[in-house]
């Protein structure tokens, strides 16, 4: 496949093409991968990123004969998956957000510390204690739809789950996750906040 054919067609049909000529997938890898790690390592760390990353990829490549081709678009598909295999490592992503409230480093940020203030810092920490404090399933759908930028269709889809369940499950998240941030809003700038 030449490469400049990927920009031009969906996931749906690099999925049907995969099913002729395997290498095809690759494609589907290249378009999702980078996005899928940043969002892995930032729930469970970056050591365990790779491998769940690999893994999801391998389980979705075994599976592409049951996608359903009607979705142009397969990331919910694949952080559906994601999602399972993560949830293998609940006890690492609990772990890693109670360290971040310890020691106030996100290793996955810290290359960008510099710009990051103390208040940021601060907020930082308290949002981790906050998502450790969810449930599995209120956490799943917060990150997929603040940290991989999903709709709530999408999340639905990813999840298998109701539109009205990840409406509900977010909106619980959201209380509890701005209760434990002392009533802020952890996407509000310091200029929107002294403005307000």
């Amino acid at each position: 496949m030449i490469a400049e054919d990927l920009g031009s067609i969906d996931d749906a049909e690099l999925i049907r093409r995969s099913q002729r000529d395997p290498e095809a997938f690759a494609g589907l890898f290249d378009r999702h991968a980078p996005a899928m790690r940043r969002y892995v390592a930032r729930r469970l760390g970056p050591s365990l990123a790779d491998d769940v990353v690999s893994d999801t990829f391998l389980t979705a490549f075994r599976r592409r004969g049951r996608y359903d081709s009607g979705h142009p678009d397969a990331r919910p598909w694949l952080y559906g998956i994601a999602a399972r295999l993560i949830s293998r490592h609940r006890r690492v992503e609990i772990r890693f957000y109670r360290a971040l409230v310890r020691t106030g480093v996100d290793e996955i940020a810290e290359p960008y510390a510099e710009r990051v203030d103390d208040r940021v810092a601060a907020e930082q920490a308290g949002l981790a204690a906050a998502l450790a404090g969810l449930s599995a399933g209120d956490r799943e759908v917060l990150l997929m739809v603040a940290w991989a930028d999903m709709t709530y269709e999408d999340v639905a889809r990813a999840l298998g789950i109701p539109l009205g369940t990840v409406r509900s499950r977010l909106h619980r998240a959201r209380a509890r996750t701005r209760l434990a941030l002392g009533g802020s809003n952890p996407v509000t700038t310091r200029e929107e906040s002294l403005d307000g």
